[in-house]
């Protein structure tokens, strides 16, 4: 189970979240050339509405579209979180991606750097678990 969905309250997880989604969105900028955001305020805001919609939107999305999912093996999940993305990256100013193997391959950073980003979080966890048991 995820460290920051259990033992940290609704603002730190947030702040978290909105952290590690930051740095995905840096790293993504980093990686793709096809991939611009220029300035803070974009990646505060960029980061800042891909955390709300993973959270609020994407849930919702695949349990609407589950069927579709199933149907077409998971590819359609991939085109929800490419939604997440174009999301982020229409509200945000001087955000760009272009190219569908450019949506592609930030999502693949985004998910890849959430995953690194929850199994240091967990691995807290498990760090002040020990010591609480101690």
């Amino acid at each position: 189970m995820s460290f920051y969905t259990v033992a940290v309250s609704f603002v730190p997880r947030l702040a978290i979240a909105w952290a590690i989604n930051l740095a995905a969105l840096g790293a993504a900028d980093a990686l793709w050339t096809g991939v611009r955001i220029d300035g803070w305020a974009a990646f505060l805001i960029g980061s800042a509405v891909l955390g709300i919609a993973n959270a609020v939107l994407k849930p919702l999305l695949t349990i609407l579209t589950l069927p579709l999912i199933i149907i077409t093996l998971g590819f359609f999940y991939l085109l929800i979180n490419i939604a997440m993305i174009a999301l982020a990256e229409w509200i945000a100013p001087n955000f760009s991606i272009d190219g569908f193997w450019t949506y592609v391959g930030t999502v693949v950073i985004v998910w890849l750097v959430n995953w690194v980003g929850d199994l240091a979080l967990g691995q807290l966890e498990d760090r002040g678990a020990t010591r609480l048991a101690t």
